[in-house]
């Protein structure tokens, strides 16, 4: 199932000092290299003018997907929207129906 993800790290920019956040940072790119390559974390954006994060993720069910993003080294320091995907119709055989 895929899911389309949306992140905030706003909070960890006023909740940790600069060293700390840049260590976690690094972390995350780690992290986030680690769920790519087990077809997890598909496909990363970030927001233009922003330090937010759009990213296509693709896990069995809700509850994957929690895990994957619970790993996630800056965790309690982000905000998420999760929106669970559905294949268009037109996707499905190239018509409208």
């Amino acid at each position: 199932m895929e899911f389309l993800v949306r992140q905030s790290s706003a909070a960890a920019a006023s909740a940790l000092p600069d060293e700390q956040r840049q260590v976690l940072r690094t972390a995350e790119r780690v992290r986030a290299a680690e769920l790519r390559e087990a077809g997890i974390l598909i496909k990363l954006w970030r927001v233009l003018g922003s330090t937010d994060s759009i990213a296509l993720y693709e896990a069995p069910d809700a509850d994957a997907l929690h895990d994957a993003l619970l790993s996630l080294p800056m965790f309690p320091w982000l905000q998420f929207t999760v929106e669970p995907l559905v294949t268009h119709p037109q996707e499905k055989d190239g018509t409208d129906g």
